[in-house]
């Protein structure tokens, strides 16, 4: 059995104010939860500290009860100083009528320190109408503007044999841009 999933301050490993708003990991625990990593001890013992399955997901808790999952810790993006959710910028692109697919994550910036960058699979119809300076406009005109892409790459996205998008992928192709093709950038 599950027992009831929490969000845990990263730093003091306690509970976060269920008020929607403050960041933790989300954490859980039960006899249907893994034992832990084969023959990887070092990662086990990380993974289940003080009792808890830590999931690697950033969320919130609700006053009621519901936990909504922000972004995975390792997709997040630090612009500045801020957070910037990969999935909330993702969420935004995805609502676009030419976007087939959607994956951001941080490309290295000397000056915000991240920014980030958007690889984007069009509709065949619209790959001749559509642009990254249009796919910026799109983000900027629904969200903050720091958390906009600043390069939009027009590509096929790279993917496992199930379907997941490689992100381990993209994170390379923004740190070397100049081997991505139709790489836009502002």
């Amino acid at each position: 059995m599950l027992e009831a999933p929490t969000v845990l301050d990263v730093d003091s490993g306690q509970p976060v104010p269920a008020d929607g708003v403050t960041l933790g990991e989300l954490a859980v625990r039960g006899n249907t939860v893994m034992k832990g990593y084969l023959n990887n001890p070092a990662a086990t013992r990380a993974a289940f500290a003080d009792g808890w399955l830590h999931t690697g997901d950033l969320a919130v808790q609700h006053p009621d009860g519901y936990i909504e999952i922000k972004d995975r810790s390792k997709d997040i993006i630090i612009s500045g100083g801020e957070n910037i959710s990969s999935l909330e910028i993702e969420e935004v692109l995805y609502q676009h009528p030419s976007v087939i697919e959607a994956a951001v994550v941080a490309r290295p910036d000397s000056h915000w320190g991240e920014t980030p960058h958007a690889f984007v699979t069009l509709r065949a119809d619209a790959v001749a109408t559509v642009c990254g300076d249009d796919l910026i406009l799109w983000c900027r005109e629904r969200l903050a503007h720091f958390k906009a892409p600043r390069h939009v790459s027009l590509v096929e996205l790279p993917k496992t044999a199930t379907g997941k998008i490689q992100k381990f992928v993209l994170r390379e192709w923004a740190k070397a841009p100049q081997e991505v093709p139709s790489t836009i950038e502002h």
